[in-house]
């Protein structure tokens, strides 16, 4: 081209960065436009390259500001964003799926062929390095007449673990196929060609919500045009793994995706005898060789001395050049819109064979759909999460009527469609929401962090701002029966320093009075918690500050940050040796001590620390989640001083790379090992707060649970 070709990404999600690296990296392309209604996240993407920034497609459309685009908004979007670009004349890549079901995936492709423009959707793991070397071998008849292909997808996945059910993959059995199975299903019919089910098995599901089912495990046989092939899709799983082989008349074929090895098993001429340790020797030097280049590629490219050496990314760049190549030589790309709708179409099929009766999802009732619903009593910020979760359950059964706010209202649990619910989709950063949910409530509670960010500017915006937008609502409104609501701020001990020290650490502790030695969070939690009480003593607001400590139970995560640093969840290093008591607290405990502190008088000002009576160790906490698990769980002691110097290791690579990033903290690492003391007896004495003390049920209700 004579001139580069300008691309605009419509959507400023997570997915945008990875986009944006494949292009600076592939010459005649340039980011011209990102195209987002949320402006804030398009102008963070943009700004770099210097792109422009629209808030709709109609704007840029208008500014003829682009000549292709990437569309990387959710899979119900895809169908009329797509067909909107297409029908303009613009070459379309959509993020996988095409589309979030097969008529819409058909009229794409039809939109496509009636508009002479190229559509094309990004199956990047069709380009992941491990199976390219496949499937060059294979193509290349190094190994004989391939014959089946079988594929082991066995995956954590985030949004199962956080309970994050009002992800669009959960909404139906067959969304969870579209947005995870079709990555491998994506490469086995790269190599097999057309695939169709020939025999499908879901395995058991689980409630999810009212009217949802969750399948996480799936086995699939499939009969393709050149070869037949087999899957065993498995997601929220604790060990990760990936493989993909292809059994050929002399030899098999390996690629192992996560790790980013790929191998071939082939007979030598000499007796088996002698074969078998000649062929695994060579097999096991190719898979230590590309262990080598992997962690090779990592070092040079923290050092900027080669690009990305993450295999997504590179997944990422192949699949988008090839796009983008297609359409300079006018040709459809490989994985064009045809392709997935294939993928699509499939993987209905599979779920109708697998779920014949898929249950329809609940709709989620409205904030007016019952005009006759008592007056709220007291709001919750944020409070779909775990601690929100026990607290409405708290909530309903001391008969209040709670409304609830927060960013996603979909895949919520029971209770959350209880009658005397009222939900309110909106943000703590948002005045007019915020005010909306807090009319005429006696009790907010903010639960909200206020999002996250990149940087430490970032995450302080969210957590403060969106901190100091709740305490102006509440100065601001009022009711004629009691005026201003209190409010409570959930915040955390992570605001205090809890490194070893002499006195115990109290409600009256003040935050950290050095928080530019901290992480983030905690340097902006400690921000927060002093802006709150600047606005009690300033300006009357109603306040008290609650900091739980390690939070679990129920519906929480068994791997705690406050444990220790899981790379993996097999292994826990510790943050010190692992025998200190830590400040553990159940999530109900802290749900009775939120509405405790509701009505407790003379509180108004004052902060109080929620950490349980029973207090296990590191060791002794990892030791009996191992017990209940039935996992070989492993904790690891390390003193804060080696975590200092691993810490100070990295960050002296990424400053040779050139990153700007901020020196590590010894005085934060030794705050996370929580060697610090804790008093709770004001919490007992003014709130009549009196959490678990029996340690059986502390250890049924905070780790057994978790092996149910």
């Amino acid at each position: 081209m004579s001139t580069p070709r300008r691309v605009a990404l419509v959507g400023a999600g997570f997915i945008a960065g990875a986009h944006v690296r494949a292009l600076a990296a592939l010459p005649g392309v340039r980011l011209a436009a990102v195209i987002d209604p949320v402006t804030a996240a398009a102008r963070r993407i943009a700004e770099p390259s210097g792109a422009a920034v629209f808030a709709s497609i109609d704007d840029a459309l208008a500014a003829e500001a682009f000549d292709a685009a990437h569309v990387l908004v959710p899979p119900d979007l895809h169908a009329g964003i797509g067909a909107r670009l297409l029908a303009a004349g613009k070459p379309v890549l959509l993020e996988k799926p095409l589309a979030a079901d097969p008529g819409s995936a058909e009229s794409l492709v039809a939109a496509a062929s009636a508009a002479g423009v190229t559509l094309g959707v990004n199956q990047n793991f069709v380009h992941h390095p491990a199976f390219v070397r496949l499937r060059g071998w294979i193509e290349q008849g190094s190994l004989g007449r391939p014959r089946h292909a079988d594929v082991l997808y066995n995956v954590p996945l985030r949004q199962m673990a956080a309970r994050q059910f009002g992800h669009w993959m959960f909404r139906a059995p067959g969304n969870l196929l579209l947005e995870q199975a079709v990555h491998p299903l994506s490469q086995l019919a790269a190599l097999a060609g057309g695939l169709a089910p020939a025999a499908v098995r879901a395995g058991p599901g689980r409630s999810i919500g009212p009217g949802r089912s969750l399948f996480p495990v799936w086995d699939v046989l499939l009969t393709g045009a050149r070869m037949d092939a087999s899957l065993h899709f498995a997601v929220g799983q604790d060990s990760p793994f990936w493989q993909l082989r292809v059994v050929c008349d002399d030899g098999v074929a390996v690629a192992d995706i996560l790790a980013n090895r790929a191998y071939r098993f082939r007979r030598t001429r000499w007796m088996e005898a002698v074969d078998a340790p000649l062929s695994g020797a060579r097999v096991a030097a190719r898979i230590a060789a590309d262990s080598a280049r992997n962690l090779t590629g990592y070092g040079l490219s923290l050092l900027k001395l080669a690009r990305a050496g993450d295999p997504f990314q590179a997944s990422m760049n192949g699949s988008i050049a090839a796009f983008h190549a297609a359409l300079d030589a006018g040709a459809a790309p490989e994985t064009d819109g045809a392709f997935g709708a294939a993928l699509v179409a499939l993987c209905a099929a599979i779920a109708e064979a697998g779920v014949p009766a898929a249950p329809a999802s609940a709709p989620i009732p409205a904030p007016d759909a019952t005009p006759d619903m008592a007056p709220a009593d007291i709001a919750l910020l944020g409070g779909t999460g775990f601690i929100g979760a026990a607290l409405l359950e708290a909530c309903l059964a001391a008969g209040r009527h709670p409304v609830v706010m927060a960013r996603g209202l979909d895949g919520l649990s029971a209770p959350f469609h209880d009658p005397r619910v009222r939900l309110v989709r909106g943000d703590i950063r948002d005045p007019g929401a915020v005010a909306r949910a807090i009319a005429g409530v006696a009790v907010v509670v903010n639960l909200a962090h206020g999002g996250g960010g990149a940087s430490f500017a970032e995450i302080r915006a969210a957590m403060l701002g969106g901190a100091e937008t709740v305490a102006r609502a509440c100065l601001a409104a009022s009711a004629p029966a009691f005026g201003r609501p209190r409010l409570i701020h959930v915040g955390s001990i992570a605001a205090l320093y809890l490194g070893p020290q002499a006195a115990a650490v109290t409600g009256a502790t003040p935050p950290d009075p050095m928080p530019e030695q901290r992480g983030d969070y905690a340097h902006a939690k400690a921000l927060t918690d002093r802006m709150l009480l600047d606005l009690h003593a300033r300006e009357g607001l109603d306040l008290v500050i609650l900091r739980p400590g390690v939070v679990v139970g129920a519906g929480g995560p068994p791997f705690h940050s406050g444990v220790g640093l899981f790379n993996n969840d097999q292994h826990c290093i510790g943050w010190n040796a692992g025998r200190n008591p830590l400040p553990f607290v159940l999530a109900g405990d802290v749900a009775d001590a939120i509405l405790r502190a509701a009505t407790a008088p003379g509180i108004s000002g004052r902060c109080y620390n929620l950490v349980g009576d029973v207090r296990l160790s590191a060791r002794a906490y990892i030791a009996a989640l191992a017990a209940a698990l039935g996992r070989p769980l492993r904790f690891h002691p390390q003193p804060p001083e080696a975590h200092y110097l691993v810490e100070l290791g990295k960050w002296a690579i990424k400053r040779a790379g050139g990153r700007r990033v901020p020196m590590p903290s010894l005085r934060d690492l030794r705050s996370r090992g929580m060697m610090a003391s804790f008093d709770c007896t004001d919490a007992a004495r003014d709130l009549d707060w009196h959490p678990v003390a029996d340690p059986a049920v502390f250890r049924d209700r905070a780790i057994a649970i978790h092996g149910h």
